[in-house]
């Protein structure tokens, strides 16, 4: 099959942390996590990503909220893609434990970590850069690598800088990269990952040569990939169409989109890459064609419930 003829992958984060005041489309109560992400997989997602309503839970807590809000969609949809993301809590294995815990009570086919470290900031006094650090230990990601493999989860990989793209094929060189793996190539745009205003962001920038870079590495790997970007409008930016004459797959959201100038939908976010990829002609792909292309696990989710408990 080539490039052009492989189905998209479109993946869409429905939240992240943005607030409805920066956003007022994000949904944040499991009531409209459960409505939204119905709504984007009967659009044409073939994953959605979602925070829960409140990034300080963990542990058990974390797990009931989450479970609130997708109980009913995997009744509804017994075979969508997801994953929820890490929580705040110290050390890979507290991040890490909510997830076993939703996983004992419905399937959970991804799940996702970033394997590489990365400065988060925003403009300080006189336009200069202040923030922290998003630290991943390669402790971390061992620990996160095993725990994925132990559950039968797809790794979905967000890789903010090269680095984190190199520890990645050391992996898989050393055949020890589990099933389901997917790279999320995150561009940084003019606003990066929590800022609303511009100046200072991550990684390299959403242009064809930092596309092609990334693609040097990925060279032979066979891995699959996508692009966003983060801090912008990915669809105003030439990776989107390149990625897709690449082969290459997409990944939007209001997570990710800030704009002063709109605050979209995931609805309208969806609408307009549809017809990115229309234009390039390529298909959305389901959620069996999504399971095909990333060579996910073929656990079955009893499987993955029961390693959950071992």
């Amino acid at each position: 099959m080539s490039a052009v003829e492989t189905p998209v992958i479109l993946e869409v984060a429905i939240n992240g942390m943005t607030s409805k005041a920066k956003n007022p489309n994000a949904p944040r109560s499991p009531e409209e996590i459960t409505r939204e992400a119905l709504r984007c997989f009967a659009l044409g997602a073939s994953i959605v990503h979602a925070h829960n309503s409140d990034i300080g839970l963990s542990g058990r807590a974390a797990a009931d909220d989450y479970l609130a809000a997708w109980r009913p969609i995997l009744k509804a949809l017994p075979d969508a893609l997801w994953y929820p993301t890490l929580t705040s809590g110290s050390g890979m294995a507290a991040k890490l434990e909510h997830i076993e815990l939703i996983a004992r009570e419905v399937p959970v086919p991804m799940c996702a970590f970033d394997p590489g470290s990365t400065n988060i900031g925003a403009p300080g006094p006189e336009g200069l850069p202040v923030g922290g650090v998003y630290a991943v230990s390669y402790d971390d990601v061992r620990f996160a690598f095993e725990f994925c493999q132990r559950l039968g989860m797809g790794p979905a990989l967000g890789i903010y800088e090269p680095n984190a793209l190199r520890t990645t094929l050391a992996w898989q060189r050393a055949g020890r990269l589990p099933a389901g793996s997917m790279v999320k190539l995150y561009f940084g745009g003019e606003y990066g990952l929590m800022s609303t205003e511009p100046g200072v962001s991550f990684g390299l920038m959403p242009t064809e040569s930092g596309l092609l870079a990334y693609l040097d590495m990925l060279e032979g790997s066979g891995l699959p990939w996508s692009v966003s970007v983060w801090g912008g409008d990915l669809m105003q930016t030439p990776i989107a169409k390149l990625a897709l004459e690449r082969g290459g797959h997409l990944h939007i959201g209001v997570e990710e989109f800030y704009s002063k100038e709109r605050s979209p939908s995931n609805e309208e976010l969806i609408r307009e890459t549809k017809a990115l990829c229309d234009k390039v002609g390529r298909p959305l792909a389901s959620f069996d064609e999504t399971r095909r292309l990333l060579a996910m696990s073929s656990a079955s989710a009893h499987d993955v419930r029961s390693a959950s408990r071992s």
